[in-house]
């Protein structure tokens, strides 16, 4: 720590010995779990100790004298176990045998789950303390408050150090002339409640004469009080020292700032106190910035809005956090976590501003990469599937600017066969190359996505600057791609021949939605596959004829629903140190002429056709019953069940109001009911979505994104929304090893998760080496074939007693 250099800056105010005040004040810390207890360097030489000297707790609390030593191990036996905070004087032998008086306080810290996971102190030197009972004040007063008999002591302390000379003529006064006149009618109530409950009068007061702070106690004694008195102007005086103190350096891994409170014009006001850790992160020495302004830390990116809270928020006195990008001696601009608080002195008069600090710079460049892409494709940085539905809505949805276009799915040409033989490093480098060609065959303006794997979406837009018939333009661009893509590919030293497949659908003449032309252009895309690749077709109206196996599957599902071919099967959720924490509801479908209808093939029609709301409804409702049934079951009660919610039934009108009921006549706790919520749920209606998930977190519902990093979350929504987890997808698992890009995602995904306080589960892990790499990231949740494949609840639970205990 470093204290101003030169003339003092600190004279006379409430900061005064600051940093002198250090030497004679040691914090601690214990952990409760381990019993270690941790002494700072301050505390070691206030003990008289050799440096380096670290005592067990039973050796900390042989320093306290005999006549206090149970007494504080009392006190902190309780702060461990109800989290009741103490504030002692008391004194402590040091190993040189001297005794000193000290102020000994001590703080509980609860973790997440409400428990006391350390406790934290401070000792502060109070001598002298003059603790002898021939010299303490002492006075009686009758029920009037008059003085009615006073020791020397007593005379002296009223009287203002004027000790025999004065006592006659105190006899007889009012004691609480001998006070300042705002303390008064506090001690002349006081005295009543005393007098009337028999209980002891306890105050503090200013005197009238030199504004001292002196304690009185009283019992009561005859119609009056006998009182006990005692200057604690000192003890005072170091409470506001050890505020201040405990204000400025609390957090020593912070920043911390202290400046005087001068005027906000210019420059401002000047820094009188910085912490070790300014100067670390910040690169400046203590005496480069003493009674400078904290202007010195601004730069290009800082935020003017942020800086005009600040000014606003000090100007009416009041506290304010921002977030703020600040510069370092260096010039590298870092992100602080800023919080700037008023200092007041024992009049209520505004000396000083403390500023703290946290660096978050490294959440912030999380943050950034995630809401990088939730609109970019890491891989091939062109536009994600959510900035391409973003494009889409804009060209179909604005009737004041219609617009006339094409959309475009391309699909390579057996793909799967190079990322078999050449592996995926290869595989990821033509998709790189494939990106390069296509964004030179488009105008400005147009928009290339990658919706995922070996799949691109070019949107071409007739906005008038380029007035060509849509269907010429997606000709020419088709013909373009085509010759493009079929050039010989460098990679790595391999020479690759590669083709494509692309569907064409054409808008602007007929009022399609986003998700139709979307399915037209998929279709399109289908049919060149058919007519043998390397080839483009147009979606024609006949094409429409293959859409009937869709209806075919929705008069199944509507049958199915009313003869129960539905059922739940659960799988495993497990924590990085191999406990079962809960399962996954997974619906089936037992089709009676297709056997095991996969999720895949019936999700989608379920949702369009609005089965998905009963169905959905019933998973839930077997989830409930079974977390009741297991409630009963000592090894299985802790065991919570997620259950996938579709969009459609999220957004149903009585879907908050249906999951409460299920609970209530469940009686099963809401938390071990976990809602995986799809991440398209974000794609809009953000405020709607907001809304729903706080009244169903408000019930304790657990809230989960499913299959995260597919390329709808935004971080903004993020922050608002109440998430108990992040799941990250499996399309990220598979090749966590192989392929850096889903390396790097589930890492920043598991970096983010941590930043916000959030839970992360990973699923489709079907090795230990990908459950090691994660585990290795901070994710400590898993799911996937390595631990078990879905199960019935027959085989669920036997799979659970076979667990080890």
């Amino acid at each position: 720590m470093h204290a101003a250099l030169g003339e003092p800056l600190l004279q006379e105010d409430a900061l005064r010995g600051l940093m002198e005040r250090t030497a004679r004040m040691g914090t601690w810390v214990l952990d409760v779990a381990s019993g270690e207890l941790a002494w700072s360097p301050e505390l070691v030489q206030l003990h008289e100790a050799p440096p380096g000297f670290q005592p067990t707790a039973e050796q900390a609390g042989a320093f306290y004298t005999p006549e206090f030593r149970e007494r504080m191990r009392e006190q902190l036996r309780a702060c461990v176990a109800a989290g009741r905070d103490f504030d002692e004087e008391v004194q402590i032998s040091t190993q040189q045998g001297r005794r000193l008086w000290v102020r000994s306080v001590g703080q509980a810290v609860r973790g997440e789950d409400g428990r006391v996971e350390r406790v934290q102190g401070v000792l502060q030197v109070i001598e002298p303390h003059g603790r002898h009972a021939g010299d303490e004040p002492f006075a009686t007063i009758d029920a009037d408050g008059r003085i009615s008999y006073l020791n020397e002591a007593a005379a002296a302390l009223l009287a203002g150090g004027e000790a025999g000379p004065q006592r006659p003529t105190l006899i007889g006064r009012s004691l609480w002339a001998c006070f300042q006149k705002t303390a008064r009618v506090r001690l002349e109530e006081g005295l009543r409640h005393a007098l009337a409950s028999g209980e002891r009068f306890e105050l503090e007061a200013q005197d009238a004469r030199l504004a001292r702070h002196i304690e009185l106690q009283g019992d009561a004694f005859g119609a009056g009080l006998a009182l006990r008195m005692r200057d604690v102007t000192e003890r005072h005086a170091a409470q506001q020292h050890l505020r201040l103190l405990e204000s400025s350096i609390a957090r020593l891994n912070d920043l911390v700032i202290i400046t005087e409170a001068g005027p906000f014009s210019e420059p401002g006001p000047r820094i009188v106190f910085v912490n070790e850790a300014f100067e670390r992160r910040t690169g400046y020495a203590a005496e480069e910035v003493l009674g400078r302004t904290p202007r010195l830390l601004q730069g290009p990116a800082t935020q003017r809005s942020e800086l005009d809270r600040i000014r606003t928020a000090l100007e009416q006195w009041q506290p304010v956090r921002v977030d703020l990008v600040n510069y370092k001696k260096n010039g590298e601009p870092f992100w602080v976590d800023l919080e700037v608080s008023p200092v007041w002195d024992a009049q209520r008069r505004l000396t000083h501003w403390v500023a703290v600090g946290r660096d978050i710079t490294e959440r912030k460049t999380a943050e950034e990469k995630i809401q990088y892409l939730a609109f970019y494709d890491p891989l091939t940085r062109l536009p994600n599937r959510q900035l391409l539905l973003d494009r889409l809505h804009a060209a179909l949805d604005d009737p004041a600017s219609p617009r006339e276009g094409a959309l475009m799915f391309i699909d390579l040409d057996n793909f799967k066969v190079l990322n078999d033989t050449l592996g995926h490093q290869q595989g990821d480098m033509l998709l790189q190359q494939v990106a390069e060609r296509l964004r030179s065959c488009v105008a400005r303006g147009d928009t290339v996505a990658r919706l995922g794997g070996d799949e691109f979406v070019i949107l071409l837009e007739n906005s008038g600057q380029k007035p060509m018939d849509p269907l010429t333009g997606a000709r020419a661009v088709s013909e373009r791609i085509l010759a493009k893509l079929g050039e010989p590919y460098g990679l790595a030293g391999h020479q690759h021949h590669s083709t494509c497949s692309i569907g064409v659908a054409l808008f602007g003449k007929t009022p399609w939605s986003v998700s139709e032309l979307l399915k037209h252009a998929d279709l399109a895309m289908y049919q060149a596959k058919a007519a043998g690749r390397n080839t483009v077709r147009f979606f024609d109206p006949e094409m429409q004829a293959t859409v009937t196996a869709s209806a075919t599957l929705a008069t199944d599902l509507r049958q199915a629903w009313r003869e129960g071919q539905f059922l739940v099967d659960y799988q495993p959720q497990v924590a990085v140190d191999g406990r079962l924490t809960g399962v996954e509801a997974l619906l089936r479908w037992r089709h009676p002429r297709r056997d095991m209808v996969p999720p895949a093939d019936f999700i989608s029609t379920a949702e369009e056709t609005a089965l998905i709301v009963p169905i959905g409804r019933w998973v839930l409702e077997q989830a409930c019953a079974q977390l009741a049934v297991w409630a009963a079951v000592p090894s299985r009660a802790h065991l919570s069940i997620a259950v996938n919610v579709s969009v459609r039934q999220f957004r149903h009108p009585d879907f908050v109001e249906e999951v409460l009921e299920m609970i209530r006549h469940a009686k099963v706790p809401p938390n071990k009911l976990k809602l995986e919520l799809t991440e398209s749920l974000l794609a809009e209606d953000i405020q709607g979505t907001a809304a729903r998930m706080q009244q169903l977190k408000a019930m304790g519902v657990a809230l989960s994104i499913d299959d995260f990093g597919m390329g709808y979350s935004s971080l903004s929504y993020l922050k608002r929304l109440p998430l108990d987890q992040l799941k990250i997808d499996r399309e990220f698992v598979k090749d966590i090893l192989t392929d850096p890009s889903d390396a790097a995602i589930a890492r920043t995904i598991i970096g983010l998760a941590q930043s916000l306080g959030l839970g992360v589960v990973a699923e489709g892990v079907e090795t230990e080496a990908q459950r090691d790499f994660l585990a290795q990231q901070g994710c400590t949740e898993y799911q996937g074939f390595l631990f078990s494949k879905p199960l019935p609840i027959a085989q669920l639970e036997a799979y659970i007693d076979a667990m080890p205990a």
